[in-house]
């Protein structure tokens, strides 16, 4: 089975803590992870817009799906309830994603920022792509 790899802003504390949340809601080890600010983002996002994008992107069966639809679809693939999460990609993303954006923009003010990349302990390394 191929997994899905989320690509996530690594000095973001906001955003550390929600792959670690994903990752204690993964049962079906659907997820691998790289920081964005990481080598492998570097050699392998050639489009320029998402190398701009510095939140959280997935990459889902050759496809990149960025902001809200990243979240949603990564809840897709989470244990019951969070997994009903998903409906909300009915609405269009155009409706969705002023609330990930203003979320985005305040992250470091409300959350915090690492002055490196958090990195995972042992029994999670298998998990990440350096």
């Amino acid at each position: 089975m191929e997994k899905d790899l989320v690509f996530f802003d690594g000095v973001c504390n906001l955003c550390a803590s929600s792959v670690q949340w994903i990752i204690r809601h993964d049962n079906g080890n659907h997820f691998r992870f790289t920081s964005l600010q990481g080598v492998y983002a570097a050699q392998n996002i050639q489009d320029p817009v998402l190398r701009k994008t510095d939140s959280i992107i997935l990459q889902h069966k050759g496809k990149y799906f960025v902001k809200s639809t990243a979240v949603l679809m990564i809840a897709r693939k989470l244990r019951f309830p969070l997994n009903l999460l998903s409906v909300f990609l009915l609405i269009p993303s155009f409706l969705r994603n002023p609330v990930y954006d203003l979320i985005a923009r305040k992250r470091y003010n409300w959350f915090g920022k690492k002055e490196s990349c958090w990195l995972p302990d042992e029994n999670l390394k298998a998990k990440f792509i350096p």
